[in-house]
C-alpha cells in the first residue's frame, strides 16, 4: 500500500483530490439553477400539501432560461451516483487496516453524528423561506406548527448522508461476512484500465436491473412521504450498484485499474463526452415522449427510458471520471482548498442557497445573473463557514481532513466521507 506522500503525488489520487473540490461546485451550480428552470410551474408549491415538491424545487422564480433545465437534467442523471461511486473508493483498504468495528465508529461520529446536526439545525433553517413563501401567517411560531405537523423529517441534500452510511455498513458487513465478493469485484476492474468498454457494459447492465424494476413500480420521480430517512425509491438500488463498483476499484487499486492516470479510459475521454452526450439525450427525448400521456405510458416506451436513463447515470459518470484523469492530474491550490473543505460545504450550502434565491425573487434582473449571484455567493459563505467549523475540536478531529499538508492532500481524495484511510 503506498505511503501517504506517495498517495498525495500519485495522478490519480490527484485527480480525485481535484475532482472532489469539482464536485462540490458541481452541487452548489445545480441547486443554484433549480429555482430558475424553465420546466418548473408557474407558482410555488404549497407547504403542507402531498407530494410536496417543492422538496426538489423549494423557490420557484418567474425568471426562467431552458439552459438550466439541460444542465439540472444532465447532472440529476449521473452527480449522485458518482458520488457513491467515489466515496467507495477508500472503503475497503480502510476496512482492512481498522477492521469493521474500529471502522463503523469512525463512520458513525463522521457521518451520522453531522446527519443528525443537519436535520435538527440546518434544515428548518434552510426551509423557513419555503414555507414563507406560500404562507398565510409568515411568522416563526406558525413556521414551526407547519414544520412539526409534515409526516416526515425534510432531509434536503442530506439524503446522501444517511443512505452512505448505510452504505458503510454493508460494506463493513461484507468485509466481515463474504471479504471474496469485493475480492471478485476487484479482479473485474482489474481489466479495466485496458479494456473500460467491457467495465462500462458490465456497470449499465447492473444499473439497469438494479433501475428499471424499481422505475416501473414507483415511478422514476416518487419519494417517500413518511419518517426521518429521505429515500428516492427508483434510485435506491442504483445507488448500491455504483458503491459496490467503487468498492471494487478501489481494492484493486486506484493507480492500475480504471482510474489509472495513463489508463485507455482517460486516453479517450473525447469518446466518453460523445457516449455521455448521446446517452443523456436519447433519455430526455424518451423522457419528454412518455411525459405527453397524461395516464398510462406504453410499457415499450417506459422500459426505453428507464433503461436509458441507466446507460446515461453509467457514461456520465465515466465521462467526469475520464476527464479528470486525463486534466486534473496536478496539484490545484483552489480544488485542494475546496475538496479539504467540501463535506462541510455540503452540509450548510442549502441555506445559502435557498435564502438567497428567496431574496432575489422580486428583483428584476436577467435570469444568468440571478443564479450566478446564488452561485457565486453560496460558494463564498459555504467556503467560509466550512473554514469556522474547522476550527472547532470536534469538527478538525472527527470530519475534517486533518495533519500536514501531506496527509490533508491524501484525505481529500474520497468525496464527502471525512478522512481518506491510507
Amino acid at each position: 500500500m503506498p505511503t501517504i506522500e506517495q498517495s498525495s503525488r500519485a495522478p490519480a489520487s490527484l485527480a480525485l483530490n481535484n475532482l472532489r473540490g469539482l464536485v462540490i461546485l458541481i452541487v452548489i451550480g445545480f441547486h443554484a439553477a433549480i429555482a430558475y428552470l424553465n420546466s418548473t410551474p408557474d407558482s410555488a408549491f404549497a407547504f403542507d400539501q402531498s407530494p410536496y415538491k417543492w422538496r426538489a424545487f423549494p423557490i420557484i422564480d418567474s425568471h426562467r432560461w431552458i439552459g438550466f433545465d439541460l444542465f439540472c437534467a444532465w447532472q440529476d442523471v449521473y452527480l449522485m451516483s458518482l458520488m457513491f461511486f467515489l466515496s467507495a473508493l477508500f472503503t475497503w483498504p480502510s476496512l482492512a487496516r481498522k477492521g469493521w468495528n474500529s471502522f463503523l465508529r469512525d463512520r458513525v461520529l463522521r457521518l451520522g453524528v453531522p446527519f443528525v446536526l443537519a436535520i435538527v439545525i440546518i434544515m428548518p433553517v434552510a426551509l423557513y423561506p419555503v414555507y414563507r413563501v406560500t404562507a398565510i401567517d409568515p411568522g416563526l411560531a406558525a413556521y414551526a406548527r407547519h414544520y412539526w405537523a409534515l409526516p416526515f423529517w425534510p432531509n434536503g441534500p442530506m439524503w446522501f448522508i444517511w443512505q452512505l452510511l448505510a452504505l458503510t455498513f454493508l460494506a463493513a458487513a461484507l468485509h466481515r461476512l463474504v471479504p471474496g465478493l469485493v475480492t471478485l469485484l476487484g479482479r473485474w476492474a482489474s481489466t479495466a484500465a485496458l479494456h473500460p468498454v467491457r467495465f462500462f457494459a458490465g456497470l449499465a447492465l447492473a444499473s439497469s436491473l438494479a433501475y428499471v424494476p424499481m422505475a416501473l413500480i414507483f415511478t422514476p420521480w416518487r419519494w417517500n412521504e413518511n419518517g426521518l430517512f429521505a429515500l428516492q425509491y427508483s434510485h435506491a438500488l442504483l445507488y448500491v450498484v455504483f458503491y459496490l463498483a467503487g468498492l471494487g476499484v478501489g481494492a484493486y487499486g486506484l493507480e492500475r485499474g480504471l482510474l489509472a492516470a495513463g489508463g485507455m479510459l482517460a486516453r479517450k475521454w473525447w469518446s466518453w463526452c460523445a457516449v455521455s452526450l448521446s446517452a443523456v439525450m436519447l433519455w430526455m427525448g424518451l423522457t419528454a415522449l412518455t411525459m405527453s400521456y397524461r395516464f398510462a405510458v406504453p410499457l415499450p416506451l417506459q422500459l426505453g427510458a428507464d433503461v436509458s436513463f441507466a446507460i446515461a447515470c453509467t457514461a456520465g459518470c465515466f465521462f467526469v471520471m475520464a476527464a479528470s484523469v486525463r486534466f486534473l492530474t496536478r496539484q490545484s491550490r483552489v480544488l485542494g482548498s475546496l475538496a479539504a473543505s467540501s463535506f462541510s460545504m455540503y452540509l450548510v450550502h442549502y441555506i445559502f442557497i435557498v435564502w438567497l434565491q428567496y431574496a432575489l425573487l422580486g428583483t428584476d434582473i436577467f435570469t444568468i445573473a440571478k443564479a450566478t449571484i446564488v452561485f457565486s455567493g453560496t460558494t463564498a459563505m459555504a467556503w467560509a463557514t466550512a473554514s469556522a467549523m474547522d476550527g472547532m475540536p470536534y469538527w478538525r478531529r472527527f470530519i475534517s481532513a486533518p495533519g500536514s499538508p501531506a496527509l490533508r492532500a491524501a484525505c481529500a481524495t474520497v468525496p464527502f466521507d471525512g478522512r481518506t484511510p491510507v
